[in-house]
């Protein structure tokens, strides 16, 4: 025969068709996005890193997360920018403080929406590591894994009396999600679901989001409790202890350099997959597209179907409003 009797672009002819057949569906309800609240009133800031995204006050995070609301996104995530930080990072505990303010206003106006709180002390520590430091016997100053446990319990337990319906931690501490369980059942709150960064990568895509949070570490790296960038095998390790734990969903932190990764995870357990298309992945498509060099509304929407396709059942990303109105 001259030509072959399967044709696979008859499926491929029409948008109609196309559509038909797709096996990977991107729909609004399945994305979470990240927020910046910070102190005062009207308060709209701009990060030059990541344009579109702003620091914004709890009046200003409550109208955006109308707006979201309305195109469908179903849930956010929020960042706290506190006034002042401590060695021990207490402000992520308080009730005062940015996020726990914004939880109980966004409660209130957009009773419907999914509220994330991101557990980690990195915000809060005025030198920027995610736990206390604490002098080791090889007189290198390090984190203190098992003192910031407590205070990432304390954390949680605020977010939750707020209005969190998820909390999530970030911090990459031995023990942490299971030392928020403990803390939240105690409280009563055995409905709170703990979303972790379980894979949670040292990556160089984050530079965007420290000057967003400002949270990038006055001295050294986050490599010594951030995992190894080469290593896929340990990701699967840290997943399953997180689910033991007491972990709901379990995260992928970068999604795009780690595609593979959240496909083994999603192979490899029952819960929920969560990818974090973080803000180095965000900015690079902002910045090629501000030149000329690539489409954007195309290139947003092939970003997070590759994420998705990949086994991601949630993803939190900065394109949620954005990618929720190029699908509508």
């Amino acid at each position: 025969m001259s030509f072959p009797t399967h044709r696979p672009r008859r499926l491929r002819r029409t948008a109609t068709i196309r559509a038909m057949v797709r096996e990977t569906t991107l729909t609004p309800d399945r994305f979470i996005a990240p927020l910046f609240v910070t102190t005062g009133t009207g308060v709209r800031r701009g990060i030059a890193a990541m344009p579109g995204c702003d620091q914004m006050s709890v009046d200003v995070t409550v109208d955006e997360c109308r707006s979201l609301a309305d195109v469908g996104v179903s849930g956010v995530i929020l960042f706290g920018i506190p006034d002042s930080k401590d060695p021990h990072g207490y402000g992520a505990a308080d009730p005062d403080g940015p996020v726990p303010q914004a939880l109980t206003a966004i409660r209130a106006a957009c009773p419907t929406l999914s509220l994330w709180a991101d557990v980690c002390l990195c915000e809060y520590t005025d030198h920027g590591h995610c736990g206390p430091l604490a002098t080791a016997p090889t007189g290198e100053v390090v984190v203190d894994n098992d003192a910031a446990l407590p205070r990432l319990a304390e954390a949680a337990r605020c977010y939750a009396k707020a209005g969190a319906d998820v909390v999530a931690p970030s911090d990459m501490m031995d023990g942490r999600v299971a030392a928020i369980r403990a803390a939240l059942d105690a409280d009563g709150r055995s409905d709170v679901a703990i979303v972790s960064y379980a894979a949670k990568y040292a990556s160089a895509f984050y530079g965007p989001f420290r000057e967003a949070a400002g949270s990038a570490p006055s001295f050294g790296d986050r490599r010594s409790y951030q995992m190894d960038p080469a290593n896929a095998r340990e990701a699967l390790a840290e997943v399953e202890t997180d689910i033991a734990e007491g972990a709901d969903v379990i995260m992928v932190k970068p999604a795009l350099a780690y595609l593979d990764v959240i496909r083994r995870v999603r192979d490899h357990v029952h819960v929920p997959v969560a990818a974090y298309n973080v803000s180095g992945e965000y900015s690079m498509i902002k910045a090629a597209a501000a030149n000329g060099w690539l489409d954007e509304p195309r290139a947003i929407l092939e970003v997070l179907t590759s994420i998705r396709r990949a086994g991601a059942d949630i993803i939190l990303t900065y394109f949620a409003k954005e990618a929720a109105r190029l699908l509508g």
